[in-house]
């Protein structure tokens, strides 16, 4: 293929469609990324608008029964102190975060046993009499999991594939299946739950045609929530002395899936910034439209540890919101009112990705 990487940009942003071979070579060279993330953004603002959606992040356990290698939450990882919080104290941190003016609250734990059907049913019904709503990350469940979630208020649901080869996720993800981790996204379609997933940048192993692979899953499945962020090696993991990924090539795959799905939402990833240090704002300027501040209390923000040096750990959720909102307005965008769902809008590709808009 001798494209070069404006005419593909210019293609993208005609026609929301690309090929691999043109989003590697997007991927290979840096030459042009001002012009790709500054597309990113002009798409961005054509399709979502100016508005940053802000969605409070509560992560009320740091159990898991799986052992990713690359997360510092890990089964085998003894060396971080665990916790979980009882259900009225979730529903008390959502509470809060209402009066803080959120419209959607993020549950996010690791895949913690503890927390039972009743009791996540309990907590969904409990947080949705508020007025808001409500996205779920808690892993992989059974149908009939996420079918009584749906019912008893969940809006979204959040299944990062982290990577869409099957043979690199295999071994990042050891004693997890391909193809559970594919029939739970399938699932929560099925249920009409707006569906979220998104890839880690810069694994071991990880090539770019694979990342290439991940932004065409992404708009093969019509996902309506894309979370990017860059790997950051924990040293408590077997993969403690890895590379790690970089903030440029984390942008530019966050860019690109902008390009090939115009209408959805983007998180500005924590991971983003904790690399960089205005990582956020730049990713915002790239094609995100979505911050997810922290209303999780206490001492608990430090010891949901993902992955080393994460930001804003030591603050409270009133200086974590205060603060984005500043960056947020200081580059001309507004805080968004609404609870921020996909406004879905027909595409030009030929792929049946729009079968369900």
């Amino acid at each position: 293929m001798n494209k070069n990487p404006i005419e593909i940009i210019m293609k993208a942003e005609e026609t929301n469609n690309l090929e691999k071979e043109e989003i590697v070579i997007l991927l290979q060279s840096d030459e042009h990324n001002d012009e790709l993330f500054k597309t990113a953004d002009r798409i961005r603002k054509k399709n979502v608008g100016d508005e940053v959606h802000l969605r409070g992040l509560i992560e009320f356990s740091n159990i898991c029964k799986q052992n990713c290698l690359y997360c510092g939450l890990r089964r085998d990882n003894e060396n971080i102190q665990r916790y979980r919080l009882e259900p009225e104290t979730i529903i008390e941190f959502a509470q809060k975060a209402v009066s803080y003016g959120f419209k959607t609250v993020v549950l996010q734990s690791g895949e913690d046993s503890y927390f039972s059907v009743d009791r996540m049913t309990h907590i969904i019904k409990e947080i949705k009499a508020l007025g808001i709503a409500i996205t779920l990350s808690i892993g992989e469940k059974t149908k009939e999991e996420y079918k009584a979630y749906k019912e008893a208020g969940a809006d979204r649901y959040l299944v990062r594939i982290e990577t869409s080869d099957r043979e690199l996720y295999e071994k990042m993800d050891p004693g997890m299946d391909f193809e559970n981790r594919l029939k739970c996204l399938e699932y929560l379609k099925e249920f009409g739950y707006e569906v979220g997933t998104g890839c880690l940048i810069g694994l071991p192993g990880q090539s770019l045609e694979s990342l290439a692979n991940d932004i065409l899953f992404f708009k093969k499945i019509n996902a309506d929530m894309i979370g990017i962020g860059p790997f950051i090696p924990n040293h408590d993991t077997p993969l403690k002395d890895a590379d790690g990924g970089s903030f440029e090539l984390a942008l530019k795959v966050m860019a690109i899936t902008r390009l090939v799905l115009p209408d959805i939402n983007i998180p500005a990833t924590t991971a983003m910034e904790t690399i960089n240090p205005n990582g956020r704002v730049i990713a915002l300027q790239s094609g995100a439209n979505v911050v997810m501040p922290n209303v999780t209390e206490g001492e608990f923000r430090k010891m949901y540890a993902l992955y080393p040096g994460k930001i804003c750990v030591g603050d409270s959720p009133v200086k974590c919101k205060s603060c984005i909102t500043d960056k947020i307005e200081d580059i001309g965008r507004t805080i968004s009112q609404d609870q921020g769902f996909r406004k879905k809008k027909s595409c030009n590709c030929s792929g049946g990705c729009c079968k369900n808009s």
